[in-house]
C-alpha cells in the first residue's frame, strides 16, 4: 500500500523546554537530527514524505511545505490534498524503527493511533485522510478518537513505547540515551550528556551535573 507521510517540523528556536539544558543553537541542530531519525524510519517503510515547517527549511530527503499558521491548520490544509493514505507523525519521536511504524501501517482498521504520553497524539495513520481532520494539543488523543467515531472510522490503538516517547523535557533524554538507537542518541553523547545510576534511578547529567 502506498502512502505519504506528514512531518512537521520547527526549524527556529524549537524546543523551548530543553531551554535549560541546551542554547537554541544546539537545540536546533538537536532537533534537526531527530527529524532525520524520523524521516530515515519512515523512508524505510518505502513511504514519502512532506515536511510542513513554520519557516524555510531545506531537506533532501523530504518534499518541505512553509506553513507558518498554527499546527492544526497546517495539518488540516494539507490533508484534503491526499490522494493516498497518510501518516502524521511528529518530528521529537527519534526512537521509532520501521518495524515500530509497520505496526502501525499494517492496521486492518480504517486508522491507527499512537497516543502520546499525558493524552497527546503522537501518530495517526488514516486511510482516507481527505474526510479527517486533527484537533491537536491537550487531551487531543481522545479528541481524536472522537472525530474517528463522528465519522464512523474504526480505529487500532498502537501501544508502542518508542512512539509514545517524545522528547520535549530534559527527562524524557533518559529514554532516548537507554533505548535511542539514532543519531539522536549518538548527538547527545557527543554534547556531553551521558547516564548516571543514582539511589536505584537513572538520571541525566551533563558535563558532570545533574540535568534530570
Amino acid at each position: 500500500m502506498y502512502f505519504h507521510a506528514l512531518i512537521p517540523f520547527k526549524p527556529v528556536n524549537p524546543k523551548t523546554r530543553l531551554a535549560s539544558v541546551m542554547t537554541q543553537e544546539e537545540r536546533e541542530e538537536f532537533a534537526e537530527v531527530m527529524l532525520g531519525d524520523v524521516i530515515s524510519a519512515v523512508r524505510k517503510t518505502g513511504c514519502t514524505a512532506t515536511l510542513l515547517c513554520t519557516s524555510k527549511y531545506t531537506c533532501n530527503e523530504a518534499l518541505v511545505a512553509i506553513r507558518k499558521e498554527g499546527l492544526n491548520e497546517a495539518i488540516n490544509w494539507a490533508l484534503p490534498q491526499f490522494h493516498c493514505p497518510a501518516l502524521i507523525i511528529m518530528s521529537d519521536l527519534p526512537m521509532t524503527t520501521p518495524g515500530s511504524l509497520q505496526r502501525v501501517l499494517s492496521t486492518k482498521a480504517d486508522m491507527a493511533i499512537v497516543p502520546g504520553l499525558g493524552g497527546g497524539t503522537n501518530v495517526i495513520f488514516v486511510k482516507h485522510p481527505e474526510i479527517f481532520h486533527v484537533e491537536y494539543y491537550g487531551f487531543s488523543y481522545r479528541r481524536h478518537l472522537q472525530i474517528a467515531e463522528e465519522l464512523g472510522l474504526t480505529v487500532e490503538i498502537i501501544d508502542s513505547m518508542r512512539m509514545s516517547t517524545d522528547v520535549d523535557e530534559p527527562s524524557d533524554l533518559v529514554e532516548l540515551m537507554i533505548h535511542g538507537h539514532g543519531n539522536a542518541r549518538e548527538w547527545l553523547y557527543e554534547h556531553g550528556f551521558a547516564l548516571s545510576v543514582e539511589n536505584g534511578r537513572v538520571s541525566v547529567m551533563r558535563n558532570g551535573e545533574k540535568i534530570a
